[in-house]
């Protein structure tokens, strides 16, 4: 936790009544006098979605963060969280992977390093978003501090989907605190006889929306977007290996697909082949690395 002199240098300010002061963060009830920033606040930024959970993380909550994080940064949804390990992590990674923007919010000085060995995740965030805090330089990370960072979390989101959380997590503060300021609240089931999963299933009894893929959160947000979500190009053919050999079949199929997730069902009916088919032709093609399944029988490309 050792403050880095580069890192508040580098920072810029950005008070209340700053134009480049997120427009629904200045809209809640308690929003943070200053801001303190490493790289930059966007306009587009107004479309996120937080994602948030445990620090003890399952394979399972990993890989559903990877997978929801990375298709809403395709779609055009900045990704929020909180810097932590585990599924904030993930989700930061995710977003970076996918090539979108993401923006961190920490609960200490920009200057500290916190967790410890994520210095150059915080770069790469910076580079690609976003790293806020509203506490000053040199800061440490109290525990009091952490609830505070959360409703910064929630304020800058349109929704937040809980993956793991624990009974008494700091997830379920920021759900709480999502409701308070009326944004939409997720969760993501999980196995009934894992600890995380108590928390997300405490959401949903509550009224939460039940997420099983990404499709769950846009349709909820749609109505709140104020630009449409991006189209996502197909992968020209010409720019896959050459060392790869394609039947006609697969051709056709990779056609029609693209990074953006599809169901079998929508490929079936533009590659006009039959449902049968197109789920061998996927699965060679799964095995060729050239797609990859999804939860609910959709497909994207792999590269």
């Amino acid at each position: 936790m050792t403050p880095s002199a580069s890192k508040a240098q580098d920072h810029i300010t950005i008070a209340l009544g700053d134009e480049r002061y997120p427009e629904l963060l200045r809209a809640i009830y308690d929003p943070p006098a200053v801001l303190y920033c490493d790289g930059s606040v966007e306009p587009g930024d107004r479309q996120a979605v937080a994602i948030v959970g445990s620090r003890q993380a399952t394979p399972y909550g990993l890989r559903i963060t990877e997978t929801l994080a990375g298709e809403l940064s395709a779609l055009g949804f900045t990704i929020l969280s909180g810097f932590a390990r585990g599924i904030d992590a993930a989700a930061h990674r995710a977003a970076l992977a996918a090539g979108g923007r993401t923006i961190a919010v920490l609960g200490c000085g920009l200057d500290v390093d916190y967790p410890p060995g994520h210095a150059s995740l915080h770069a790469e965030i910076a580079g690609s978003g976003a790293v806020l805090t509203e506490f000053a330089p040199g800061t440490p990370p109290r525990a009091t501090n952490f609830p505070r960072r959360n409703r910064i979390i929630s304020g800058l989101a349109l929704g937040v989907v809980v993956v793991e959380a624990a009974d008494d997590s700091g997830s379920l503060i920021t759900a709480r605190l999502a409701l308070e300021q009326g944004r939409e609240v997720f969760a993501v089931p999980g196995p009934i006889d894992v600890p995380t999963s108590q928390g997300p299933h405490g959401l949903l009894k509550q009224g939460a929306t039940l997420v099983e893929t990404v499709d769950d959160i846009v349709e909820e947000l749609l109505p709140q977007l104020d630009r449409p979500l991006q189209t996502l190009k197909t992968e020209p053919i010409a720019a896959l290996p050459e060392h790869v050999e394609l039947s006609p079949s697969e051709r056709t199929v990779l056609e029609v697909m693209s990074r953006e997730p599809l169901h079998l069902d929508d490929l079936t009916e533009r590659s006009r082949l039959t449902t049968p088919a197109v789920a061998a032709i996927l699965l060679g093609l799964e095995l060729k690395a050239l797609v990859k399944q999804l939860p609910g029988q959709r497909y994207c490309l792999a590269r």
